[in-house]
């Protein structure tokens, strides 16, 4: 009976213990539960604040990386850019170089007859009166004074002055030129003179007053005057001017040479 006692107390006792360590146990896993809870509303911000540090750092990073490859890009672009400018002006310079000796060549096979000494135009001086241009080729290249010079499409003037590197030039529209020349439909000379504020017209007088002028007749080089050999060409008639007196008459003349855009020439040292 004693024995039946003890077991139900055992029983009981170790019920009781138990119950005791069920409770402990979900009140510490409430209670850790609720610490936890409470450390997570503190430690989650700051880890969300930190992460958005992180990536904000990470995408600076890279947003700089971006543009330091754009300004890379950039200056390859521009030093590529320059490169092709610098190539496009040797190109320029190339073809003009081609263009000047073509311009010599054709120059040299039209007047094979005469010697001749090619050169460029370095300065031109038009005003009202004078029409002078400067040639790069001087004395020490044989230039003297009095030698006529041409371009490809016809007469330009004569040399008036000469130093060791370049000569003057008084070009046939210059007011104080005057040149000896036929017209194509007259066998009779006339006078050639250059206009006051005009580089492409000149005007002929002392025309016979039998000699029939026509509009577009061609003028060229009478071959008198010691200077221009005969049959360079001047121009064209332009137009007839007839007055009360046939004798005073005058036409204007285009001139053959477009002294606006005149670069080469060529001077005629002897024939």
């Amino acid at each position: 009976m004693k024995n039946g006692k003890t077991s139900v107390i055992g029983v009981l006792i170790a019920t009781v213990i138990l119950i005791v360590i069920i409770v402990v146990s979900n009140w510490g896993n409430e209670k850790m539960s609720f610490i936890q809870n409470g450390v997570s509303l503190i430690t989650i911000p700051i880890q969300n604040a930190f992460a958005f540090v992180k990536d904000k750092i990470n995408n600076n990073d890279q947003e700089i990386s971006d543009i330091d490859s754009l300004k890379n890009e950039n200056k390859e672009l521009r030093d590529e850019n320059t490169k092709l400018k610098e190539a496009e002006r040797e190109l320029e310079v190339l073809k003009s170089e081609n263009n000047t000796l073509k311009d010599y060549l054709n120059l040299k096979n039209k007047y094979a007859d005469y010697s001749t000494i090619p050169a460029y135009i370095v300065e031109r001086t038009y005003s009202n009166y004078d029409k002078i241009v400067i040639i790069n080729v001087g004395s020490k290249d044989g230039i003297d004074i009095n030698m006529p010079v041409i371009s490809e499409s016809g007469l330009v003037g004569h040399v008036i002055s000469v130093t060791e590197n370049s000569a003057k030039v008084q070009t046939i529209i210059d007011t104080a030129s005057t040149v000896s020349s036929t017209i194509s439909t007259a066998d009779e000379s006339i006078l050639v003179k250059g206009t006051i504020s005009n580089n492409e017209q000149l005007k002929a007088s002392s025309i016979p007053a039998n000699a029939t002028v026509l509009q577009g007749d061609a003028v060229v080089t009478s071959g008198l005057g010691g200077i221009y050999p005969k049959g360079i060409l001047i121009g064209t008639i332009k137009e007839i001017v007839n007055t009360k007196n046939q004798t005073d008459r005058y036409a204007n003349i285009q001139t053959a040479t477009n002294f606006n855009t005149l670069q080469t020439v060529l001077v005629l040292t002897a024939k």
